[in-house]
């Protein structure tokens, strides 16, 4: 693994190359998300649907595979990573012709309650990030870095529940549970993390109790 200078170094390097897309990237995920909840329907869920797709294949192609590709160390991490992310936008793309996903903020109780709160905390990220400290460039982002984009995408997903795509929420929950206590938060700092670990689990424990019920709207 790499030191945690030279991987927030890669960070920076990333950041400042891509420079200002990470902010169109977060902006636009606001405005859909706004739109979801004042006004949810077909027409939103395609365009948070094509969002999610465009956003995961990025960070597949343009982070692990071309900008960031040295983040792994020397190792198949990062075709292993990087794989994982166009997998999921892949699976989400095909959903952009069956449009079986529909996205609805319509839970109630304390469902609605965390995920109202969770969702402010993924979009509460950068400001985590210059909290604690780091250039604008090094803020993480949803939808230009992984973690908060897939903190992001599992928290929409729920939002979808019982209809969803089971591979790009298994394989998103496959990067939100281990990696924050394992390798993010010990290894490198990354505190903002906690946030993609709280969701992974969260998102977990919606799924189990969709399984148990066994809706056939989970699809492949």
């Amino acid at each position: 693994m790499l030191a945690a200078a030279e991987w927030w170094r890669i960070i920076g390097t990333y950041g400042a190359h891509i420079w200002p897309a990470q902010f169109l990237f977060y902006g636009l995920g606001l405005v859909l998300v706004a739109w979801l909840i004042r006004n949810p329907g077909p027409i939103n869920s395609w365009f948070l649907t094509l969002y999610l797709s465009v956003i995961f294949a990025w960070n597949g192609v343009a982070f692990f595979f071309t900008l960031a590709a040295g983040i792994t160390g020397e190792s198949y991490g990062t075709y292993l990573f990087g794989g994982m992310f166009v997998v999921i936008s892949v699976f989400l793309a095909m959903d952009l012709f069956r449009r079986n996903m529909q996205y609805s903020f319509s839970a109630a109780g304390a469902r609605a309650y965390l995920t109202a709160v969770l969702l402010v905390l993924v979009f509460c990220y950068p400001l985590f990030g210059i909290a604690l400290g780091h250039p604008a460039e090094r803020l993480l982002m949803p939808g230009a870095f992984p973690c908060p984009t897939t903190a992001l995408g599992l928290l929409l997903l729920t939002m979808a529940l019982p209809r969803i795509s089971r591979v790009s929420f298994v394989v998103m929950l496959a990067w939100a549970i281990p990696f924050p206590p394992f390798v993010q938060i010990p290894r490198y700092g990354v505190y903002e993390d906690v946030i993609m670990f709280a969701v992974g689990v969260y998102s977990l424990v919606l799924l189990v109790q969709y399984w148990k019920g066994s809706s056939p709207h989970i699809t492949g």
